[in-house]
């Protein structure tokens, strides 16, 4: 899927490999999501997609769906650390939406589950940025080389986003200062 100089080699695999990434990141903190809203399977569903498509699924309108539903339950949330674990949960689904565009804004695709991850788990540890740091680190540790990759390809994360994008940041240069042998 490459061609203009603003675009970026993507292949479906590449894709799979990044919504899996996002949706590890994002089941860590589903029962955040759940102590606030038991009742509601909406963040829980999209990080069901995200593995479903993941593991060789349709990347369609269900997909799409359940990341929209994840969104407007973040929306309803009670709580702040409740609706950044459903913004997690949005996120994995909406990785496999990637595309192949050497933008910044892409980053979020790739990050995005992780970075509202770890704000969740800040939240939840009465906004312990030190939690965030952990889950950032978390996340590092379940990336496999080929999430990296992706992320190479594109540029850094960008500014702005508030406490969310300096944790993608954060975890945008972790994960570009990695090694694999």
């Amino acid at each position: 899927m490459a061609g203009d100089a603003g675009e970026i080699a993507l292949s479906m695999q590449d894709l799979r490999e990044v919504t899996a990434f996002a949706a590890a990141c994002a089941e860590v903190v589903l029962e955040v999501f759940e102590a606030d809203q038991p009742d509601d399977p909406r963040p829980r569903d999209a990080v069901g997609a995200a593995w479903e498509f993941a593991r060789g699924g349709r990347r369609g309108k269900a997909l799409r769906d359940t990341a929209w539903a994840a969104l407007k339950a973040a929306k309803s949330a009670d709580t702040a650390a409740a609706s950044e674990a459903a913004r997690a949960a949005m996120s994995a689904a909406g990785a496999a939406y990637l595309h192949p565009l050497a933008k910044a804004t892409q980053v979020k695709h790739v990050l995005g589950a992780g970075a509202h991850a770890a704000r969740a788990a800040e939240l939840v540890a009465g906004d312990n940025p030190s939690m965030g740091s952990e889950h950032v680190e978390q996340a590092v540790h379940r990336a496999t080389p080929a999430v990296v990759e992706v992320l190479e390809r594109l540029p850094a994360a960008p500014g702005g986003g508030g406490r969310v994008g300096a944790l993608m940041r954060m975890l945008d240069a972790r994960l570009r200062s990695l090694t694999f042998t």
